[in-house]
């Protein structure tokens, strides 16, 4: 999934690319990722682009007076295409693209840029407003994550009884971690995904804050300039224990170890982080009855 770092990186490169177009039309391959419709996606065509930002893990499009907001979920990304199909897209087609929205650049290129969603779980997810606030889960963040003060921080975390792992991904806690990221500041703060968030003494907190901002400003000096189509290799090539069940952690060289729960599943390396214990795993508690 898409986090801060790739979002962020994203946002960069359509305000370099992407503002100063003129929008000529959109083309909608997937209904189900239209979210609104009043206004309709038709009403972008015509407009400027003016600018692109980040809010939390959404990415925002400025098209003349509305935004084109896109929450890319777990497997949707940006292409940027220098020379699209002129055709349109067959509704409802098997192909992982789910929008298109054609260019006019000021150099005359008729580029376009593609929202695509690979897997059949289709959770990609857009909305065209006035107001990037109407989208209900922007209006719903919690401060960003390279944004917020080391004294809300340890305030929001004070305020939750969640274990760490799910306080540093819950969008209404802090905006823009996500399952990888939270398990590289995890690692790099040496605590225990199950620590519970309100119960961490001050050095914890401090020192979980240090560890966030320097995974996600190293994460993100990575990743901005990069080419959209490389940004998913950049972010893989950065992780320590996310991704790296039964490798050798980098630091001590133990073995990461994995606990999955619902459809996910996240990376721990039990020397660093939880004093050599191996956390419960309940899909192996499964196999073992």
């Amino acid at each position: 999934m898409p986090e801060l770092p790739e979002v962020e990186a994203l946002s960069k490169f359509l305000q370099q690319h992407a503002v100063g177009a003129v929008i000529t039309r959109v083309d909608v391959a997937a209904l189900s990722v239209l979210k609104t419709a009043d206004p309709p996606v038709g009403a972008l065509a015509g407009s400027d682009v003016t600018g692109a930002a980040r809010f939390g893990k959404h990415l925002g499009l400025r098209c003349g007076d509305l935004w084109l907001i896109a929450h890319l979920s777990r497997a949707g990304w940006v292409r940027w295409v220098d020379e699209p199909s002129p055709a349109p897209p067959k509704p409802g087609g098997k192909g992982p693209l789910a929008l298109r929205v054609h260019l006019l650049a000021p150099e005359a290129t008729a580029p376009a840029i593609d929202l695509t969603e690979a897997g059949t779980r289709k959770r990609l997810a857009v909305w065209v407003v006035a107001d990037p606030l109407q989208v209900p889960g922007i209006a719903r963040l919690g401060p960003d994550a390279l944004a917020v003060s080391e004294d809300e921080f340890a305030a929001r975390l004070a305020g939750t009884a969640q274990r760490i792992k799910t306080a540093l991904t819950d969008q209404t806690v802090l905006a823009g971690i996500g399952n990888a990221y939270s398990d590289e500041i995890l690692h790099a703060a040496r605590l225990s995904p199950f620590a519970t968030a309100n119960r961490m003494t001050e050095g914890q907190v401090s020192e979980l804050y240090a560890a966030m901002r320097a995974v996600l400003e190293d994460a993100v000096d990575r990743s901005v300039g990069q080419d959209a189509a490389r940004l998913k290799g950049e972010k893989r090539s950065g992780l320590s224990v996310h991704g790296r069940t039964g490798l050798p952690c980098p630091v001590c060289g133990d073995t990461v170890r994995e606990v999955a729960y619902a459809e996910r599943s996240f990376q721990y390396c039990p020397t660093c982080q939880t004093g050599g214990k191996i956390l419960a795993d309940r899909r192996m508690s499964r196999l073992l009855r």
